[in-house]
């Protein structure tokens, strides 16, 4: 019989663990282990939640112990559906896995020798990031100290997805930020900058395309200048007002559409349904402190973007605004210098 010694004793393990390796994968594989080994169970497995469909978590574990190949990769049947009441309580207990209408794959189950699951949410900062689930051979029911220890076993997980999480999020923005400035820096060719920037940006945050537009000489509409992931159809569907087009990034300030279907200040709805776009970032391009034009990301699934994002594309909208304040600070050159050439061949004459 497990003792609080025993959950007290393995979790002091795992958080000296915590304290010497920042590895996602050797601490969730840690966590998995040890609750198989301090809850005496057959198996144990973390699943990170489907960021599409936030409504499942991933057919394959990120971390488990116990379970054949063949159990792990059979099918969406071992991805446990997010029920209301698992968010509720806190857990899901399925008492007989070989015969609970509210799993698939009994016979998988019963071929893998489960008798039991107990299934926690994996939670970080109040966002649910997927679920750790325990698996007994025979059928048996929970105490509370156990259900407890695995959910502490579950934000201990959270923690270390989290930290993976930004610690990608960083090498990413600056791979992002180098690559930028490595273009900026080896050419003067704004089309080949700017087209660097939307690919860019588009794949660091993970959305279906981003384009750049910058105001005409009439100011009056917005000229498509560089675009990643939009259909030729979508590009040529018409100008662009920069009255109507979100004309609060044209004051400087970055805006956020959640729902380009229903929003007031989105042109062209029919055309952005047909483009599978759904959510907006747009944030405005400056030249020292001028607004000159936008940068916007499209979505294609309803998208909270959050503050982090906001100030990354902000950022990177300002090194496509320098870009473009070198290119034509060389252009200016390039015609002074003409000037000059000019002038001094007339006065040759003079010496």
């Amino acid at each position: 019989m497990t003792t609080k010694n025993d959950y007290f004793q393995s979790l002091i393990k795992l958080s000296r663990e915590f304290g010497t390796t920042k590895d996602q994968d050797k601490l969730l594989n840690l966590i998995v282990s040890n609750a198989v080994k301090t809850m005496k169970g057959k198996a144990a497995s973390i699943f990170l939640m489907d960021e599409e469909s936030q409504s499942s978590a991933r057919n394959v574990a990120v971390a488990q112990v116990g379970l054949s190949a063949n159990y792990t990769h059979a099918g969406p049947g071992h991805a446990v559906k997010i029920s209301p009441q698992l968010l509720k309580d806190g857990y899901i207990y399925f008492e007989n896995a070989t015969t609970d209408k509210r799993l698939m794959n009994h016979a998988a189950k019963k071929a893998e020798g489960i008798g039991s699951i107990l299934t926690v949410p994996v939670m970080n900062k109040g966002k649910m990031l997927g679920i750790l689930s325990l698996y007994t051979k025979e059928i048996r029911k929970f105490t509370k100290d156990e259900i407890d220890f695995l959910s502490i076993l579950a934000e201990q997980g959270g923690i270390a997805i989290e930290n993976a999480q930004l610690i990608k999020k960083l090498r990413d923005n600056s791979q992002i930020f180098l690559n930028l400035a490595a273009s900026i820096s080896s050419s003067l060719d704004l089309k080949t900058i700017l087209q660097t920037l939307t690919e860019s940006v588009a794949k660091c945050l993970d959305v279906k395309a981003a384009s750049v537009r910058l105001l005409d000489s009439d100011k009056q509409t917005l000229k498509l200048v560089a675009s990643f992931g939009l259909s030729e159809k979508y590009l040529n569907k018409g100008p662009i007002s920069a009255e109507k087009s979100i004309a609060e990034a044209l004051k400087g300030k970055p805006v956020i559409i959640s729902n380009a279907y229903t929003d007031s200040g989105v042109q062209y709805k029919k055309e952005k349904k047909e483009e599978g776009i759904v959510s907006i970032l747009c944030v405005p391009i400056k030249s020292k402190t001028d607004v000159i034009g936008v940068l916007r990301l499209y979505s294609d699934r309803q998208r909270e973007f959050t503050e982090d994002d906001i100030i990354l594309v902000t950022a990177m909208a300002s090194q496509g605004g320098l870009a473009i304040q070198n290119a034509c600070m060389y252009l200016t050159v390039q015609d002074d210098i003409k000037d000059l050439k000019e002038n001094i061949w007339s006065h040759k004459l003079w010496f």
